[in-house]
């Protein structure tokens, strides 16, 4: 089997786009006439607000019901199961044909469990209400429809428990607001096993009800109508209102403190500050918080993103969030960096926080800030679905009548004295709990000097020791042996050495890309190699070595390969490069990690460490250090192809994974000279 080096950086360039970007400085602001709604609100409690809009042919609704959170306990998941079930056929029309007139329609309906939304031409207006409120209101429920989406969240939980970044967040949640709260508990495949068509029935007939809820209508109507077709459509919802619920809230951690959970298969570390925040719309401090946040981590030129990212280039992008909040919230400082430097990073965090305490930030920063943000703020505003979102916070938050009118003038009101003083309010550094998941063997030393008490956490937030790193390894093992053994359970020297050839085809699907990715990998015994993925007929990216140069081919670039790159390409071009590995002299045992649940050896050589199982001999996973970070491939589903065992999937991780499925796997054919070219 071949090592499939850069793969996960070939990944990694494909679907990454640099997250930052400096922002042109624009003129002078406009002044914000954000037009208003009319309102009327009908006797079951429904609150409806409509702004004419005639620039464009277009209209949209907005229905949000805003019920205080709530807790679902051991049926975690219940109120996701409604949101993919409501609007899945009604009383009136089968789930096919609604889904067909919405396309004939050129409309967009979406549902969830706590409100609707619909778009599309102002001449269909009043059909796409009707549908909206048909499925919304009429919505019918069955088992055959539970049991499809139970399953397909089911899968979505086990495709996110190796997801470091999904076990990140989940358990910062759960350590900052705690698993009874609303936002700290967590869905699983036990609660969501828990639940049961009646769950979903009453979650629907409980919390989807009038009471609290708005409908926002923006786009080229005329509210006479709407008022006619509102009160026809919605009146008959049954009056009634969620039940009423408080949590106790949350408070920051006694004193500064390291959060850790372990993930053997992290490439990187994902590093969180957490602070608990109660800040609203409404309170004094919320425009000085707003820009004291762009100087921190909210802007590319912030504080955090310039130290991190373009002084030390530890990151594509280190940031800052804080929002004003109906309900108590968390200010959050976060990054992924690699795991050389997860300490030095939580370090450098410190630093910029105490320095926006303790130092009024500079004029040209303050106003370049400012200009970026009332810019973006004037161009969102020109989108319906920004003044939609607008109206249905001033109504929610009880917001004054001329906040957004006003919202340019008191961005620029706040001073550097203002950024001072609210920061030190909202930013601390002497209760922060710092959430760090990562690859303990490689993070734990460091993180240990610092000096900052350490409490350990599992995958879901609970309690655990403090994780083994390395294991002893037995006598007698070396570097050399573990290679013996993998070409041993591989299929045994002579197989292993007949192959001459090895070429992979499988696809991917990718977050985000609109239609799934073919992966194509070719290796030669005589040293050979090529990596090609695309979508459909576009290479995305391609990397060929014939032996003597190569090259990658990346968006339309091509970039000839040299020094260290192809030093790496050179020796790893194989379809076993293990063969001629075991006689390197530079390979080292380093000792044993826990590796996809199973004990590994690892072996390291150069930037690269493979690991291969303790009782099958088999490679398990290469992670590889390379410019932009840690990568990581992981070999699964082994399978017999003439005499010789290769991996059938592929998982590349780079902070997210994607798994390749390969869909053939050729030995000592489809392979040609011309392929490496």
């Amino acid at each position: 089997m071949k090592k499939t080096i850069l793969i996960a950086s070939l990944f990694l360039t494909v679907i990454m786009q640099a997250q930052d970007r400096p922002q042109p400085k624009p003129g002078p602001a406009p002044v914000i006439n954000i037009g208003k709604p009319q309102t009327f609100e009908l006797n079951n409690g429904l609150k409806v607000m409509v702004v004419e809009n005639n620039k464009l042919p277009r209209v949209s609704y907005n229905l949000t019901i805003d019920n205080a959170p709530y807790a679902e306990g051991d049926k975690k998941g219940v109120a996701d199961l409604a949101s993919s079930m409501i609007g899945n056929g009604t009383k009136k029309m089968s789930k096919d044909a609604f889904n067909e007139e919405i396309d004939f329609l050129g409309a967009n309906i979406g549902f969830s469990s706590n409100g609707a939304y619909a778009s599309g031409l102002s001449k269909y207006s009043g059909r796409i209400l009707e549908l909206m409120a048909d499925g919304a209101l009429n919505s019918v429920f069955t088992q055959e429809e539970l049991d499809k989406e139970k399953a397909k969240l089911i899968e979505g939980i086990k495709n996110q428990e190796k997801s470091v970044e999904a076990v990140a967040g989940r358990v910062e949640n759960v350590l900052v607001y705690g698993k009874n709260h609303p936002n700290g508990e967590y869905i699983s495949e036990e609660t969501i096993k828990n639940v049961n068509l009646a769950d979903v029935l009453n979650e629907y007939n409980t919390y989807f009800v009038p009471a609290n809820a708005y409908l926002v209508v923006i786009g080229d109507v005329k509210f006479k109508e709407v008022k006619k077709s509102v009160e026809k459509l919605f009146g008959s919802w049954k009056k009634a209102a969620a039940p009423a619920v408080s949590y106790t809230d949350p408070k920051d951690v006694q004193y500064t403190q390291i959060n850790f959970i372990d993930m053997p298969n992290a490439v990187q570390s994902e590093i969180s500050l957490v602070n608990v925040s109660n800040l609203k719309m409404t309170d004094p401090d919320y425009f000085a918080v707003l820009l004291a946040n762009q100087v921190l981590g909210g802007d590319f030129n912030s504080y955090l993103n310039m130290n991190l990212r373009e002084a030390h280039g530890w990151t594509y992008g280190a940031r800052s969030s804080i929002r004003g909040n109906k309900y108590v919230g968390k200010f959050t400082a976060n990054t992924q960096v690699r795991n050389a430097v997860t300490d030095s990073a939580v370090v450098e965090f410190f630093k910029e926080i105490k320095k926006i305490r303790t130092e009024k930030v500079a004029d040209d920063m303050l106003k370049n800030v400012k200009a970026g943000y009332v810019g973006n703020f004037v161009m969102q505003i020109q989108k319906p679905g920004t003044v939609a979102r607008y109206a249905l916070l001033a109504q929610t938050q009880g917001l004054p009548a001329d906040f957004y009118e006003n919202y340019i003038k008191n961005i620029n009101a706040v001073t550097a004295d203002d950024i001072l003083r609210v920061a030190k309010k909202y930013f601390h550094e002497d209760q922060t709990r710092v959430v760090i998941t990562g690859k303990a063997s490689e993070v734990l030393p460091g993180l240990e000097k610092l000096g900052i008490p350490l409490f350990f956490f599992d995958k879901y937030g609970n309690p655990t020791e403090k994780p083994v790193s390395k294991k002893p390894v037995p006598a007698g093992v070396t570097a050399k042996t573990v290679l013996d053994n993998y070409i041993q359970a591989a299929g045994g020297e002579k197989a292993v050495a007949a192959v001459k050839t090895l070429s992979y085809k499988g696809s991917a699907t990718i977050p985000g890309a609109p239609a799934p990715v073919t992966y194509t990998s070719k290796t030669d015994a005589k040293g050979k190699f090529l990596v090609d993925v695309s979508m459909g007929p576009m290479s995305l990216m391609k990397q060929a070595y014939n032996g003597q140069t190569g090259y990658i081919n990346a968006q339309g670039q091509k970039t000839n390969l040299e020094g260290e790159t192809l030093a790496d390409i050179k020796a790893m071009a194989y379809p076993f490069p293990e063969l001629t590995l075991r006689s390197n002299s530079a390979i080292q045992l380093k000792g044993i990690e826990t590796i996809e649940g199973a004990d590994a050896y690892a072996i390291v050589n150069g930037k690269t460490t493979s690991y291969y199982d303790v009782k099958t001999g088999m490679k398990i996973a290469d992670m590889t250090v390379t410019p932009q970070g840690n990568s990581g491939v992981t070999y699964k589903d082994y399978k017999e192809v003439k005499g010789v065992k290769v991996p059938h999937t592929i998982i590349v991780n780079m902070g997210m994974e994607v798994e390749v499925k390969m869909d053939e796997v050729k030995v000592n054919e489809g392979v040609t000279d011309a392929d490496f070219n």
